[in-house]
């Protein structure tokens, strides 16, 4: 049995120790996995975005600021939930990180039942958030095993094209398409063009009827 809490981990990057220890104590007791981190920096270096977790932030830090750390994040398309803790002084700063897609922001000093409620939240999105990035790098390492020739076969069945008119698009023979297609379907392990479809257009992909 896993000796890892059930409820999530929960990431606290800040340079100030007396917050990361308060924060510890206080999700720790509600059954929150807590990792600590100094600075942004050493969370960047530790962090496994294969985690379902979420992560509360300084806004103010020496070295990498809580607003960089956001950056680099939605640079990487990381699926995490943010939640940023702000003084008095940072709440325009802490408004526009929510424009980027921050969940909130917490001032000091914390009330603990509005932070265990917004660190709830914060996993419930984080396993919708992460199961759908899942589906997406499993996706682009699929298309990946793709030539590129095969690449624009795909693109073209995508949009409707039939095998002639791939070929004429192309300047290949019917019969060098119906390869291509074939190779296709095994590399992405489809048996079907629906299945095809679902797996080049991703969330995209029509429903079924």
């Amino acid at each position: 049995m896993s000796l890892i809490p059930k409820k999530g981990t929960v990431y606290v990057v800040d340079d100030d120790e007396a917050v990361r220890d308060s924060l510890q104590w206080l999700l720790e007791g509600k059954d929150y996995r807590v990792r600590c981190f100094d600075s942004a920096e050493s969370f960047l270096s530790r962090y496994d975005a294969r985690e379902v977790a979420c992560l509360i932030v300084d806004i103010r830090m020496g070295g990498m600021t809580g607003l960089e750390l956001q950056n680099r994040l939605i640079e990487s398309r990381s699926p995490l939930p943010i939640v940023f803790i702000t003084g008095h002084g940072d709440v325009p700063m802490a408004v526009d990180t929510m424009k980027k897609g921050a969940m909130d922001f917490i001032q000091k000093p914390f009330n603990e039942d509005q932070l265990a409620s917004l660190v709830e939240r914060m996993l419930e999105q984080a396993k919708g958030s992460f199961a759908e990035h899942q589906l997406s790098a499993s996706r682009d390492a699929l298309l990946s095993k793709l030539t590129m020739r095969e690449a624009q076969v795909l693109e073209r069945i995508v949009a409707g094209r039939l095998n002639k008119q791939i070929a004429d698009d192309l300047g290949i023979s019917i019969k060098t398409v119906e390869a291509h297609r074939a190779n296709i379907m095994e590399k992405l392990s489809a048996n079907t063009v629906a299945d095809l479809l679902k797996i080049a257009l991703g969330q995209n992909a029509p429903k079924a009827a």
